[in-house]
């Protein structure tokens, strides 16, 4: 049995055209079902909803044999572990759940003349390992504040000077009198594996894995 850990949302949705591409066909609508074990087309296939942010640590541990994360998700999760998220083997960026991670603040506040006067600034995020490493690469002075949602709150009720978040259209951004003022990073979704099971179930691994790849070809064909 192979098993794929997913998350809902967007790169669920991105994943599917992906799954095809190898022949695979979810066979449960996670919005309409509670289940969190998903069966497939292929007996031998299944896939596993979890949080976005523990993909890797289910990849790492063997709780799935591969998986599909965020780069965003996938760095935070190499600081956690002090870089041993790093032995992931990570083949294939499929190009899909496109995005960017960016500074944000609130209309009005001069970023730029903070950071070259080397103001001190509070900065609300999830990311705080590559908030501190972008912020201590650029010598600016933050004070990090960990949130886990309603990013866009943080500035709008003094809680925050800015924020570190990901971007996609901007237009969340722009509803909450929030502009983009600096971009960090482009983030993408990566197909991850556990290096043991690759070991183990080299054959319908290696085919799966190509599958994607020939499949995310296409995506950075299409990508503008």
């Amino acid at each position: 049995m192979i098993t794929l850990a997913l998350s809902k949302g967007r790169i669920f949705d991105d994943s599917l055209p992906l799954l095809r591409a190898a022949g695979i066909e979810v066979l449960d609508d996670p919005e309409k079902s509670r289940q969190l074990i998903l069966a497939t087309s292929q007996p031998d296939v299944r896939v596993v909803l979890v949080r976005a942010s523990d993909v890797p640590t289910y990849v790492q541990h063997g709780g799935a044999d591969l998986g599909v994360a965020g780069h965003d998700v996938l760095l935070e999760h190499s600081h956690e572990l002090g870089g041993a998220g790093l032995a992931l083997y990570r083949p294939v960026d499929l190009g899909i759940a496109r995005c960017r991670m960016s500074v944000a603040a609130r209309v009005g506040f001069d970023y730029a003349a903070a950071a070259r006067h080397g103001a001190r600034i509070r900065v609300a995020t999830k990311y705080t390992h590559i908030a501190r490493q972008h912020f201590a690469a650029k010598g600016m002075h933050v004070d990090l504040i960990k949130l886990y949602g309603s990013m866009e709150l943080a500035p709008l009720t003094g809680l925050a000077d800015a924020i570190v978040d990901l971007v996609s259209t901007g237009k969340t951004l722009k509803a909450n009198q929030l502009v983009e003022v600096e971009r960090i990073l482009d983030v993408s979704a990566r197909l991850v594996v556990n290096p043991a099971a690759l070991k183990l179930k080299r054959e319908p691994l290696r085919a799966l894995i190509e599958a994607f790849e020939a499949a995310s070809r296409v995506n950075f064909e299409a990508a503008p």
